[in-house]
């Protein structure tokens, strides 16, 4: 009979310490299925660079016949470049107009829009960068490919040319380390040039 009572009393300690555990286990279990975070928001940059992929995904899709991203080449690119000028917003004026070479025209004329250089060479850049990061190879990528770089840079000088900016490119600003004088505290200060 005693030993019924000790059972039951080790039963009810061994239950005690495993519901404390169990519950122990039970906030555990809560915390593995509450709902997941939603995943980090994309920066703009990738969300860009998704949007851009999509829209030459579909572009692709829409050629008669259409044409498959392993078979695509520099070519369809250029045909790509040439189709979004349609949606550009960028006045580029032509070889007989009045406003040819003029940085800030005066009034209206019916030269057309097109997508600015800048614009493009961005958007090459992404996805030049999506290309590789959805499988394909750096050596076949035709976002890198020597006639995109040619065609974007004949784009940038006509664009220049046509619309009277010069384009001078960045020269990077070397950075030279300044050496504190002896009379100067480890705390370093530039010194005005």
């Amino acid at each position: 009979m005693m030993s019924s009572t000790h059972d039951h009393q080790g039963r009810n300690l061994g239950e005690g310490s495993s519901s404390r555990s169990a519950t122990h286990d039970d906030d555990q279990h809560q915390h593995q299925h509450q709902p997941q975070q939603p995943a980090p928001q994309l920066s703009r940059y990738e969300s860009q660079k998704r949007r851009d992929w999509n829209t030459f995904g579909q572009y692709l899709r829409n050629q008669r016949p259409p044409v498959q991203l392993s078979q695509c080449n520099f070519n369809h690119v250029l045909d790509f470049l040439r189709y979004l000028d349609q949606f550009g917003k960028t006045k580029v004026h032509l070889q007989g107009c009045v406003f040819f070479g003029q940085p800030e025209p005066s009034g209206p004329c019916t030269c057309p829009l097109r997508q600015a250089w800048g614009s493009l060479d961005a958007l090459i850049g992404r996805l030049r960068a999506a290309y590789e990061e959805n499988g394909g190879l750096p050596d076949k990528n035709p976002f890198a490919s020597g006639a995109i770089r040619v065609f974007l840079r004949e784009i940038r000088d006509s664009q220049a040319k046509a619309r009277g900016i010069p384009y001078k490119k960045k020269k990077k600003k070397k950075n030279i380390p300044m050496k504190p004088s002896n009379n100067e505290s480890s705390n370093f200060q530039m010194q005005p040039s």
